[in-house]
């Protein structure tokens, strides 16, 4: 007798994939490198292993069966060193009620009959299991779009926050990432909030928390994790190297997000050398090229050569783009030249995403730049003549909408488009007066402008949606804020709009026509 637990790992078919001697309190599974997941909702695989004082099954037993999505835990009990019972657990379908099924102290010698046509009933369960989370998805679908489709491609999420702050802040910050998983097309299946006492440097909530994440993340046939919080690169692999489900961070999805939306050529390279420099530090040996960032169980990699090819790529393609990036701002000051030779005064539509701005833009010009009710629906600049009376024209130009946070790398890459503010006469800050964040959306706003160092810039605060607010509270916050109030989907409601922009603009405008 060796003292030591026994195990085996076979499929389906019987065949023997992995033989494990651990010590006398438990086995160590390798990767299941050959094994892997994908879609599926078992992996095929059985887990036979002995426990040396027949004890039944125990929580780390469920946590593998779980975590690893296995067919089935079978137990050899041993009494005097010999088989005594089976032990015996499975997962259950999502819909049953419980988790798994436990079936303890099976005698040995009847163990075939205790469990009968078992290859049936796990084949029987799995199905269970694929129909339930298919059907959710299904479910969703005929409630958001009036259809079904099955060959739905769309990730399906959990969605996870873990922060010390306080709790009303917590909260607001996950209906946002719930806002942005929605614009990047992403479905929201459970949303996670945890404010622990200390953050865990490794996995930011404790091990056994992010385990019970995984297991409910695995068992409502989520696809990924989306964190609120940003992730460093080892908590990237940390994450990755108990679960085979993408971990990616608040900053990834944006970055999604405008890699979705990016249309103009301008855009589409600030946003690649975003996502480039976002990636580089996070580029590890666990996959086989740059598209595979996030390794997760079997994640087994070429080596150290293959991932020192990838960096070197990486940063070629940034130099790359940023002479690119170059070129393009020469283009623009081209362009600027041309409208300070013309006195074209410039006002420039700021503010938080989905504020409502391209709407504002697409009715004062009557022009029909695309909208939609989404966060970062509009990212490439869009530029408008707009004439107001006395034969005066200004061009009013739409930006990319701002959040709390900007990624850094984001930041970074739309520099260069965000400082053509400097050269506009008036910013035209627009706020959703119907967000009961717009306070906060306002201070992040103006935080941006800090950085740029555009604080002083000359700005004309306009509430936009008031037909969504009660007439005397849109009143109150106007004079609160010395604001004025629209509804960009009513040209009615522009008067004051305009009448405030020539108060504001045309002084100065005069100004420089003097010198």
């Amino acid at each position: 007798m060796v003292g030591r637990q026994i195990g085996v790992l076979a499929d389906r078919d019987g065949d023997i994939g992995y033989v494990i001697v651990g010590d006398a309190k438990g086995i160590f599974i390798p990767e299941l490198s050959d094994y892997p997941l994908g879609r599926r909702v078992l992996r095929g695989l059985r887990l036979i292993h002995t426990h040396l004082k027949n004890e039944p099954i125990n929580q780390d037993d469920i946590t593998d069966l779980s975590l690893l999505r296995l067919d089935a835990l079978i137990v050899v009990g041993l009494k005097d060193e010999h088989p005594h019972s089976i032990h015996l657990a499975y997962l259950l379908p999502p819909d049953s009620g419980r988790p798994y099924e436990i079936k303890n102290n099976i005698p040995f010698h009847r163990v075939e009959t205790a469990l009968g046509d078992f290859d049936g009933t796990i084949s029987h369960l799995e199905t269970e299991m694929q129909r339930v989370i298919t059907g959710r998805g299904m479910h969703r679908m005929v409630h958001t779009r009036g259809v079904s489709d099955v060959h739905d491609k769309r990730e399906w999420a959990i969605l996870v926050s873990v922060s010390k702050g306080l709790r009303t802040e917590q909260e607001d910050s996950m209906e946002e990432l719930k806002e942005l998983a929605n614009s990047s097309n992403v479905v929201v299946l459970d949303t996670v909030l945890q404010r622990p006492k200390e953050i865990n440097p490794r996995y930011l909530m404790g091990e056994g928390k992010i385990k019970e994440l995984v297991i409910n993340a695995l068992n409502k046939g989520a696809t990924v994790l989306i964190f609120d919080q940003d992730l460093n690169p080892a908590q990237i692999k940390a994450i990755g190297d108990i679960t085979e489900l993408k971990a990616i961070d608040r900053s990834q999805l944006i970055l999604d997000i405008f890699a979705r939306r990016a249309h103009s050529r301008d855009g589409r390279v600030q946003v690649e050398l975003a996502q480039l420099r976002y990636r580089l530090p996070r580029l590890t040996g666990k996959g086989t090229a740059m598209s595979r960032l996030m390794g997760g169980i079997g994640g087994r990699g070429p080596g150290e050569m293959k991932l020192e090819i990838d960096r070197r790529r990486v940063r070629e393609r940034i130099h790359l783009l940023e002479r690119q990036l170059k070129a393009l701002k020469c283009a623009r000051e081209q362009r600027k030249a041309r409208r300070i030779e013309k006195y074209i005064p410039i006002v420039s539509i700021i503010g938080y995403t989905n504020a409502g701005k391209s709407t504002l833009l697409n009715n004062l010009t009557k022009s029909k730049t695309f909208v939609e009710d989404k966060m970062f629906a509009t990212l490439d600049t869009a530029s408008r003549r707009l004439r107001f009376p006395r034969e005066r024209d200004v061009i009013i130009t739409d930006t990319v909408g701002f959040i709390r946070d900007l990624p850094k790398d984001l930041f970074t890459a739309f520099r260069a488009t965000l400082e053509e503010l400097e050269d506009a006469d008036l910013l035209l800050h627009v706020v959703d007066i119907s967000n009961p964040r717009f306070e906060q959306h306002i201070e992040s706003v103006e935080k941006i402008l800090s950085d740029l160092g555009l604080l002083q810039k000359p700005q004309l605060l306009v509430f936009n949606k008031e037909e969504l607010v009660d007439r005397e509270d849109v009143e109150a916050i106007c004079r609160r804020f010395d604001a004025i109030s629209v509804s960009a989907l009513r040209p009615e409601t522009f008067y004051r709009l305009l009448n405030a922009i020539e108060s504001k603009l045309w002084p100065l405008k005069q100004e420089i026509v003097s010198l």
